[in-house]
């Protein structure tokens, strides 16, 4: 199918996606809509920027305009991918839409969201968390949410969000339709998709653990101590929007702190900051009012900016998946993107097992060298933190020896 039109969509639902610019479906989309159009139950995998959102929305809204009886109740893994959906769901309903929205995350007043349940919502966004919480305090009823969607569940999982995720879907009938969707299809997510889909259509466009072709990636080697000279001669003169990602909560302050005194336009985000600072982040760096941010991976899924142009790895990522996520911030929608990674001697372990997941033939013939596969290439060049120089993607990233 090449336009939304030959998907038999109700009416007002195809005349707002072409208001919104949405013409021509993309790959995952193609595959999941229809099916999921004849009411069955989808466990789905993508690469992220694919328009996943829009493979589970379309076919969710549509349900909610056929059928004035069905709920629908999607979660997601972070509050930032919640919000995100849920604009994006509220644009495909339109502005005079009647059906009811409620978006259901920690760091909003609860009375607000109170409210929003007191309106009788047909469609509930939020994260597993917060959603329990309504659920125990009875201001949210599910007896009559008919239609699920799990977005990102590899992600809630890694979170620990199992046990909610659980209790909320006992909660709901057993007569409904799920759609599971997973960046990556591990032993973990299959079992959680026997337990809570019915004779799923497995779809997936990509390779479980594939990089989009248009991210050009890199890596330097450096030592711990020339990690901060490395990043700085990365950064000079570079008016592109960047993402760099750290580990910790506290190196995301400190870090967005030190660029900032070297003339860096840079904040930071991570999971300690109250959801309307992060909001505020997020807006002002969508806007282009500051062109660096540094982030735990709070931001490593969902956040949907279409302008990042590169993201550094600052610090390697704990789980390997996450790297895949990571960089996936960049190249959106088609676009190309670049990543570069700064890669420790102490990194050797996550390193190769990054390379592992991307490439599983992919073995190191040394354990004391850090390889990289056929996706990294640079070549040697010799680092000086004396020269501070804009290094040239096209060619080469010096390598801190």
């Amino acid at each position: 199918m090449k336009t939304f039109l030959e998907m038999n969509l109700p009416e007002s639902l195809t005349h707002t996606l072409k208001h919104i610019g949405f013409n021509e479906p993309t790959p995952i989309q193609t595959q999941t809509i229809p099916v999921a159009l004849k009411g069955q139950d989808v466990l789905g995998s993508a690469q992220t920027g694919t328009g996943k959102t829009a493979a589970f929305g379309i076919p969710m809204i549509a349900e909610l305009l056929s059928n004035k009886d069905s709920n629908a109740l999607v979660m997601t893994p972070t509050r930032e991918l919640a919000k995100q959906v849920m604009d994006q769901m509220q644009a495909m309903l339109g502005k005079n839409s009647k059906i009811k929205t409620a978006l259901l995350i920690g760091g909003e007043a609860m009375p607000r969201q109170f409210q929003q349940l007191r309106n009788n919502p047909r469609l509930v966004i939020g994260t597993p968390g917060r959603i329990n919480d309504h659920l125990n305090r009875k201001s949210l009823k599910l007896s009559k949410t008919n239609f699920l969607v799990l977005d990102e569940t590899d992600r809630m999982l890694d979170m620990g969000f199992s046990i909610q995720i659980k209790e909320i879907i006992e909660y709901m009938p057993k007569t409904r339709q799920t759609l599971l969707f997973s960046a990556t299809l591990p032993h973990k997510i299959t079992k959680i998709a026997e337990q809570y889909l019915n004779n799923p259509a497995r779809i997936s466009v990509a390779s479980n653990c594939a990089i989009a072709e248009n991210i050009e990636q890199r890596m330097v080697k450096v030592n711990d101590s020339e990690k901060y000279d490395t990043l700085l001669n990365t950064l000079v003169d570079k008016k592109e929007t960047v993402i760099i990602f750290v580990k910790t909560k506290f190196g995301a302050d400190r870090l967005a702190k030190k660029l900032s005194q070297q003339g860096q336009s840079s904040q930071s985000i991570h999971g300690d900051l109250k959801q309307s600072k992060r909001e505020r982040v997020i807006k002002d760096f969508r806007n282009k009012k500051y062109n660096v941010l540094v982030a735990t991976d709070v931001a490593a899924r969902g956040l949907d900016i279409p302008h990042i142009k590169l993201v550094i790895n600052y610090d390697l990522p704990q789980c390997p998946e996450d790297y895949i996520h990571r960089i996936g911030r960049t190249a959106r929608a088609g676009k190309e993107g670049k990543a570069l990674n700064l890669v420790a001697p102490s990194d050797r372990g996550k390193w190769n097992a990054i390379e592992r997941l991307i490439d599983p033939t992919k073995r190191s013939k040394n354990d004391n060298d850090i390889k990289t596969s056929r996706n990294f290439k640079f070549k040697k060049k010799k680092y000086s933190s004396q020269n501070r120089r804009k290094p040239n993607f096209k060619t080469s990233v010096s390598k801190a020896q």
